[in-house]
């Protein structure tokens, strides 16, 4: 008998943007060392961007990503899918009807590339699909595919956006069918393991007044389809959201398997940057431990001008050593010139400007002492496996809320961001605390808590690889459960036909 067909096998399809992909990659290859065969899909564009962000591309399109993986014996196939739109169409330049295509046109084009994959040996037995997409069971149950929901964000933020609802009966979120309503300002402490919230601290999707934008109805949608998954996965930890991840586990299997890392924390062997990484290391060898300043506000994004001309005027003031990546197309302008006359020149012996970079690289780096960041969660869970305290400045999404848990309930990072106006010498005097005081000293202190707490649930006993091997285990029961009813069924349409 060929042991090939015991094997689960996942399809991995990752949310096209840069903060899903980087952790659905090192969760392919850690289901691969679980025994799992994966296929693991990107769409074209997501592919073309990275392929050509390489070092030495070729210009052709078949490179793959996990070719290298593979010269080690991973079993990862690689394909691509297309999302609705040609390559040559500028996604971020157009960015809501392109997420009006990921809404609807995209399934036809995951439809098809999963009953292509189904024809695969062995054939694939569930599909571990990001929580953003709307389709995700419909097409599980179309392929009698295990339905499981990747989530790339803390649990608190997931079930603010589960009980959606509840946050729409109790008038803290408005009617998807109304524009420009108000919402109510007190304190929200009605959500199921979740304690007291306050609206500022919801995610920017859930704080405005407009909620029927495409990015409101792909939330809605999504988490309304989310509740037929057969399991959903969290790359957080028990012990950092106990109770809600308790309380979400009630309602729906629930597994928190984070932190989704490279193995050892190093430079990933599969490429996932969207865009060239500049090497900082020699210019960070040259600086003193603890010293510079790490700033980067994600890869997605989009901010003013006026924004970056007071992040430098900050910089300036605190008088500190700093890595600032400004990324391409960042800004909300078509202006080139962004900076404050002078800027680069007056900042050339203390700071380094770089379009992108490793960013674990960087804040592994003992020179980096402190990070001016949105607040991704992938930056988050890095800044706290490399103890470096945390600058907070959401932009959007869920950043304000993953900055209430930085801020309020870990004490890892300081908040710049109150009321979306900020003194540029009070926040310079917080950079300058940070990197040479006290306040630093105490940041790092509690990071330290947060950063074995990461340790342990990783260590072979811990919870998430506990967790993981709990979530592996009742997918392969599923998959028995659903090829006994697929069986089942077919006796049934025999013998009603016979």
């Amino acid at each position: 008998m060929n042991n090939d067909h015991q094997k689960p096998h996942a399809i991995v399809i990752p949310y096209p943007l840069q903060g899903h992909v980087i952790p659905s990659v090192h969760l392919a290859l850690k289901l691969e060392t679980k025994g799992f065969v994966i296929t693991f899909v990107n769409t074209q564009s997501i592919h073309q961007q990275i392929t050509k962000s390489q070092p030495n591309h070729s210009d052709t399109f078949g490179d793959d990503i996990f070719t290298d993986s593979r010269k080690s014996g991973l079993d990862i196939r690689y394909v691509v899918v297309n999302d609705g739109f040609p390559l040559g169409f500028d996604r971020s330049l157009n960015h809501d009807q392109y997420f009006e295509g990921v809404l609807h046109v995209m399934s036809a084009h995951a439809d098809e590339l999963v009953g292509e994959t189904i024809k695969t040996n062995p054939p694939p037995t569930c599909l571990i699909a990001d929580t953003f997409f709307v389709w995700s069971s419909m097409i599980s149950n179309k392929y009698n595919l295990v339905n499981v929901s990747f989530w790339t964000e803390p649990a608190l933020v997931f079930t603010l956006y589960y009980h959606v609802d509840l946050l729409r009966k109790n008038g803290h979120v408005g009617s998807l069918d109304t524009y420009f309503i108000y919402n109510r300002e007190d304190t929200i402490d009605y959500i199921p393991g979740i304690g007291a919230i306050e609206p500022k601290d919801l995610m920017s999707y859930l704080q405005a007044s407009d909620t029927t934008t495409v990015v409101h109805r792909i939330i809605f949608k999504a988490f309304k389809d989310v509740k037929n998954a057969d399991f959903i996965i969290c790359n957080t930890i028990q012990e950092l959201e106990p109770q809600t991840i308790s309380a979400l586990h009630e309602k729906h299997p629930t597994y928190a398997i984070g932190p989704i890392f490279p193995t050892g924390f190093t430079k990933s062997v599969v490429a996932t940057s969207l865009w060239s990484e500049s090497d900082c290391t020699r210019w960070l060898d040259t600086k003193p431990p603890g010293s510079v300043l790490y700033v980067s506000l994600g890869s997605y994004a989009h901010v003013s001008k006026n924004t970056i001309v007071e992040i430098a005027q900050r910089l300036l003031l605190s008088g500190v050593s700093f890595i600032w990546v400004l990324r391409p197309g960042s800004i909300n302008s078509d202006e080139t010139d962004v900076l404050l006359v002078g800027f680069e020149e007056e900042v050339k012996e203390t700071g380094l400007m770089v379009p992108w970079c490793c960013q674990i690289e960087v804040i592994s780096h003992p020179t980096v002492g402190g990070f001016l960041t949105h607040c991704g969660w992938n930056s988050i869970l890095e800044s706290v496996w490399c103890t470096v305290p945390l600058i907070c400045l959401p932009l959007l999404t869920d950043q304000f809320t993953n900055r209430k848990l930085v801020v309020d309930n870990w004490k890892i990072g300081v908040n710049v961001c109150d009321n979306k106006q900020i003194k540029a010498e009070e926040v310079a005097e917080t950079i300058h605390c940070l990197m040479n005081g006290k306040l630093g000293d105490e940041l790092r202190k509690n990071i330290e808590v947060v950063k074995n707490k990461l340790e342990n649930a990783l260590s072979t006993d811990g919870s998430s690889q506990v967790s993981l091997e709990k979530f592996i285990s009742d997918v392969k029961i599923k998959t028995q459960e659903k090829c006994a009813s697929a069986m089942c069924q077919q006796l049934n349409s025999s013998a009603n036909h016979g």
